[in-house]
């Protein structure tokens, strides 16, 4: 890396000189890219004291100059001002888990990019997918060993929740039944937006039925049949290497893996499903750049995929294939290094919660058995993205007010089809997120054991 960077400076340097020594064509093309390299970097250097970034398109100061937006529980000009009683925000996935990777890597992952990048609507081989970054997705599943691409076509959208329904559109008009919607279906605690945009796009293709298990063996005249089951491998919110539930001949299956990537789970074998979706959030924790990809078997529900994202946006962001390219580059040319920095931080976060939790009998977390990992040639632990904590107690019926009440906001269990007795809580938020949560939760057990111990 240190030999990179000293290449890199050198290189830079060079191209300075020849700018001021040289002129003519040379200074024209370096000027622009000197000016907005400047710019950045200018940006880059505003100190927020480690708890907040200042950003390019950010907010402003007085003087029209960008200023620090604070994490979660600070405040003032420079983010150094911690609020005491603030509330541990443990709700969404926002992945700035890798920000430090990123910062670490700030030149190779770089960008400039000039005004007059890709203003076309297609490539020159009139496709809206660039080649070169496809080749760098195959070649990353390969080095990682989590997925087949090999003989599969790879569609993009803009992160994996606009392939998902472009995947459960393209399924659904296989429906050997033109009477009724094609049911679509999920394992109980399944992740929301499954449920959210089926409803919402209202389509009289599809329609949400719930819960997987409750359409698993059934013998009711063909309930099992015309069927799209969400397979979510990891799962959001536990974390289990879940399996499709209903069988039969008519069943289509969609397999979420956003979440199959070794700093989160072990990975037992590449997966080789007929229809899977990844996304660079949960990869490289650029969740902002709304990129995803789905790895298909059938051409022809490739083919109806590629329709839906033309119809519906005229396929991915240029701007963005560019950076994820820049990003995924990044990840092969550095090695394991991403994942080994991704897998020890999620790891010891795991271990912060599980030990705080043990403490604990109003509270419990989802098991795990260990497994053999082919990308660390091990058997090891699963560190998951999120914690499904169940409140054990029949007078805590709601977890997520127990929670809320203790200055914590996590995501209540029945927005996935669970009972209240659950909440999701984040572990993929920024460190500061992350050291707040664990105080909250600490205070909270430690409450509960004082209380314990006046009883008995």
């Amino acid at each position: 890396m240190e030999k990179k960077a000293l290449v890199f400076s050198i290189v830079v340097n060079l191209l300075l000189v020849v700018h001021i020594l040289v002129g003519g064509e040379w200074a024209s093309l370096l000027s622009w890219s000197s000016r907005a390299a400047a710019e950045a970097e200018a940006v880059a250097d505003i100190g927020c004291s480690g708890h907040g970034r200042a950003y390019l398109d950010g907010l402003l100061g007085d003087g029209n100059e960008p200023v620090c937006e604070c994490n979660t529980c600070y405040r003032g000009p420079h983010c150094s001002h911690f609020i005491p009683n603030c509330t541990a925000n443990a709700d969404g996935g926002d992945p700035l888990f890798l920000e430090p990777f990123w910062i670490q890597h700030s030149t190779s992952s770089a960008l400039v990019v000039s005004g007059w990048h890709r203003m076309s609507y297609s490539y020159n081989d009139d496709t809206w997918i660039s080649q070169q970054l496809e080749t760098l997705i195959r070649k990353l599943h390969a080095f990682v060993g989590n997925a087949v691409t090999r003989n599969r076509y790879i569609v993009f959208g803009a992160g994996s929740t606009q392939i998902l329904n472009a995947a459960a559109y393209a399924l659904s008009l296989d429906n050997t039944s033109s009477r009724s919607p094609i049911r679509v279906v999920a394992s109980v605690p399944y992740y929301t937006p499954y449920k959210l945009q089926v409803e919402y796009f209202n389509s009289e293709r599809f329609k949400f039925e719930g819960d997987a298990y409750t359409w698993r063996n059934r013998s009711d005249g063909g309930a099992s049949t015309n069927v799209i089951e969400f397979v979510t491998s990891p799962n959001n919110p536990d974390g289990q290497l879940n399996k499709a539930i209903v069988d039969g001949p008519n069943v289509k299956t969609i397999y979420d893996r956003a979440y199959y990537w070794p700093h989160f789970t072990p990975i037992p074998a590449p997966a080789d499903e007929d229809l899977m979706v990844f996304t660079l959030s949960k990869l490289t924790g650029h969740a902002g750049s709304r990129f995803g990809w789905a790895v298909i078997k059938d051409e022809a529900v490739f083919n109806r995929m590629i329709t839906h994202m033309q119809l519906n946006s005229i396929g991915v962001s240029r701007d963005t294939q560019l950076r994820a390219f820049k990003l995924l580059k990044t990840v092969l040319e550095e090695g394991t290094e991403i994942f080994d920095f991704a897998y020890r931080t999620m790891e010891i976060r795991w271990e912060r919660l599980v030990a705080t939790l043990s403490l604990s009998n109003r509270f419990s977390l989802q098991k795990f058995n260990p497994q053999y990992c082919l990308f660390y040639n091990k058997i090891r632990d699963f560190s998951p993205a999120y914690a499904w904590v169940k409140c054990e107690r029949e007078e805590d019926k709601n977890c997520y007010a127990v929670l809320k009440a203790a200055n914590i906001i996590g995501r209540q269990g029945n927005l996935f089809g669970s009972e209240d007795h659950y909440v999701r809580l984040s572990l993929v938020r920024s460190q500061d997120d992350f050291d707040i949560l664990i105080h909250r939760l600490q205070k909270l057990v430690l409450e509960e054991l004082e209380a314990s111990l006046r009883e008995g």
